[in-house]
């Protein structure tokens, strides 16, 4: 037993002294050699130390703990030198059913990173939201995709919400630095030809969209809840996080925050699966065989097709397999 109480130990001291070391050099000094020392220092205190004697565990323990203090401590902000594409935040004024965005991102592309900016103002009509659909957007993996939930309004145009990190001048995304106080949350409220056409046509990734289950009043509660962040975030900046706030396990957030159960399932971590599991539980079509709802659903090459058509959304939905019978 006392062996492997040692091995436990150390274990969890180097997954400790690991995080610890790497939130030192992420969220540490800007000089990389001064990082570096105070990461290599702290790796090692924490790995060797408890093994010394049971003092040397208090060290350590008291060590982290005050890391820990440092690294909760490092606050979000909102003013920062952005790249242009998440510039402006979104702001949201409720009035009755009557809900006006500010900043709705529809910009015009030549490629992903030659655009013309173009930030609008729109009024919608919470009364008349229909329904609710997901995006999954693949650039690489099968196992990893992009999540976007689009809010269907009958006659108005869709309402696509992307939930990325908010990158500035010279940024660019990583997932290992996605884990430490690297990128603040942002949400993209867009026109869907923005958001989707960036995907298919210009960083050449693959888009399945499923149309799901949801009634209509639970697609207004989750865009209500969605919308209240939105504007939470404006005056209130938060971190993303690739484990606790991405952009598929903030939506699970959401959807537990207006009262729908979500059993956790590894799938919405390794969220390329994310697809299967919503067919397993009902949630998007299950009238056809999964691999064929699933090829059914890839609107790649119809969003390709439309280009900047102005009923884009109504084209990638033509042949789109329909929205399951509704939830309870």
């Amino acid at each position: 037993m006392r062996v492997l109480r040692r091995i436990l130990l150390g274990l969890l001291c180097l997954l400790l002294g690991a995080w610890g070391a790497a939130a030192l050099w992420f969220d540490g000094p800007a000089s990389r050699p001064l990082a570096g020392v105070l990461a290599a220092v702290f790796f090692l205190a924490v790995l060797i130390l408890p093994q010394r004697s049971t003092r040397g565990l208090v060290f350590a323990g008291v060590l982290f703990a005050g890391l820990l203090a440092w690294w909760s401590s490092i606050a979000p902000s909102n003013d920062r030198n952005w790249l242009p594409d998440v510039a402006k935040p979104a702001t949201v004024v409720f009035e009755g059913d009557r809900v006006t965005i500010h900043n709705v991102r529809n910009f015009t592309y030549r490629s992903e990173t030659d655009y013309t900016p173009h930030w609008e103002t729109r009024t919608y009509d919470l009364s008349q939201v229909r329904g609710l659909d997901l995006f999954l957007s693949y650039w690489s993996s099968p196992t990893i995709a992009h999540t976007i939930m689009s809010w269907d309004f009958g006659d108005a145009p869709p309402l696509a919400i992307s939930i990325e990190t908010r990158k500035e001048v010279g940024e660019e995304y990583s997932a290992v630095r996605g884990f430490f106080r690297q990128f603040e949350l942002y949400y993209v409220v867009a026109d869907e030809r923005d958001v989707i056409r960036l995907r298919t046509d210009f960083r050449n990734e693959q888009v399945y969209l499923y149309r799901l289950a949801a009634s209509p009043e639970r697609a207004r509660q989750l865009l209500v809840s969605y919308l209240k962040e939105v504007d939470h975030l404006a005056k209130h900046p938060e971190w993303y996080n690739a484990f606790s706030h991405n952009c598929t396990t903030t939506i699970r957030l959401h959807v537990i925050q207006i009262g729908v159960p979500q059993p956790f399932d590894w799938r919405m971590l390794a969220n390329g699966y994310i697809d299967e599991m919503l067919y397993e539980r009902g949630a998007i079509n299950t009238s056809l065989p999964f691999p064929e709802l699933r090829a059914a659903s890839n609107v790649t090459d119809k969003a390709k097709v439309a280009g900047d058509a102005p009923d884009f959304s109504a084209q990638i939905r033509v042949g789109l397999p329909g929205r399951p019978a509704r939830q309870p």
